[in-house]
């Protein structure tokens, strides 16, 4: 017979406790697990578990066309679909050597900016939900559904649209429809603050997200963290800006780059809020412009089989949640030979690692939900 110690006196109380949140937590977007090691009510490990929701899109694309391989690209982030889209259509078009029309450039930008704004809602609604205020998400859906309305009559869809296509966009505009974009827009910036006074102004809210859940500059770094949850921790990087695609070069004037220094969660909250904002100016510009633009096509002719010729290229976008790319490997066939995914939530999620040890347990969901992150985007 052998003899087991299990703990006795002060022993017991340094013994550390695992922890598993997932895989199915109300406070995760998505399927994502957490393993934490907590030593009473502080965290000492934390390793962020995914592939509860992989279905291999990467694979899937070798074995799709290049008009095909739309629909799987759009699906990652179900909150980006558009966003998600044109990072491959303007791989593909790099490839081909594709110039787009200018109509089309400028109609998938001001798409993209409105996409940006429906994200960023999303968690300006769902994040306050998580710390345990209800009443921010009746308004975020409200002024979501101002846009979707939009978005559905251009497009068809209300979540995958679906609207990209390789040499421009699936169809033209509607009759009406620029002035009915314009008037959504005015609509929801004319009730933004309501986030200001709800949310931002909140004692209570800002208790809970004020110094908690610091990310570092040099930990954005050395995980590859992107978008808002980079710019909140000092980090003055975006892409529209400072690698223009579509018509961000022309929009650098109205484009601001939202940055906070603090990199705790009321600095990304901050940070998203103030990216809406600056989305919606950038609708409106993108309007004024379609407003200038002669009458034209909206899409190139393509062959009946299309097929890029054989080489490789990167296209890389700033998608809502961070850095979105696409390395494209063609061996002049009508597939991908190879087409890998950087997607933001994936470099994203995992500086959970360092970010959670230290913490106190309760604090561990208002850290998380300030990732903003779609468990789709890390799982592919």
């Amino acid at each position: 017979m052998t003899e087991t110690t299990i703990g006795v006196g002060g022993a017991a109380e340094s013994t550390d406790m695992v922890l598993n949140i997932g895989p199915q937590h109300p406070s995760t977007h998505g399927v994502l697990r957490l393993r934490l090691v907590l030593d009473g009510e502080r965290i000492q490990r934390a390793e962020p578990i995914v592939g509860y929701m992989h279905r291999g899109a990467e694979k899937l694309f070798e074995a799709r066309d290049y008009r095909q391989i739309v629909m799987l690209a759009n699906r990652h982030d179900w909150l980006s679909a558009f966003s998600n889209e044109l990072g491959v259509v303007m791989g593909v078009e790099r490839m081909l050597g594709m110039e787009v029309p200018a109509r089309a450039v400028w109609t998938r930008t001001l798409l993209a900016e409105l996409n940006r704004v429906l994200n960023h809602l999303m968690f300006l609604g769902s994040y306050p939900l998580e710390l345990g205020g209800i009443t921010p998400i009746f308004y975020a859906f409200t002024e979501r559904e101002e846009l979707q309305r939009v978005m559905e009559e251009v497009s068809g869809g209300r979540m995958h649209y679906m609207f990209n296509r390789v040499g421009g966009l699936k169809e033209d505009l509607p009759a009406g429809w620029a002035a009915r974009v314009r008037a959504a827009v005015a609509g929801v910036r004319s009730r933004m603050g309501r986030f200001d006074d709800l949310v931002v102004g909140n004692e209570i809210f800002r208790a809970r997200t004020r110094g908690v859940g610091v990310l570092s500059r040099a930990d954005v770094h050395a995980y590859g963290v992107s978008g808002p949850i980079a710019r909140a921790s000092g980090v003055d990087f975006d892409l529209r800006r400072d690698e223009p695609y579509l018509a961000y070069g022309e929009l650098r004037d109205t484009l601001k780059v939202v940055t906070r220094t603090e990199g705790d969660c009321l600095a990304r909250f901050e940070v998203l809020l103030g990216q809406t904002h600056n989305a919606l100016d950038l609708a409106d510009a993108c309007l004024d412009r379609l407003a200038e633009l002669p009458p034209g096509p909206i899409n190139q002719r393509l062959p009946k089989v299309l097929k890029a010729p054989e080489g490789h290229t990167y296209a890389w976008t700033e998608n809502p949640l961070g850095l979105n790319g696409y390395y494209l490997v063609s061996k002049g066939e009508k597939t991908p030979y190879r087409l890998k995914l950087r997607s933001a939530s994936f470099n994203n999620i995992q500086a959970l690692a360092v970010l959670l040890p230290g913490q106190l347990v309760a604090d561990m969901v208002a850290i998380l939900g300030s990732m903003f992150f779609v468990v789709g985007d890390v799982d592919k």
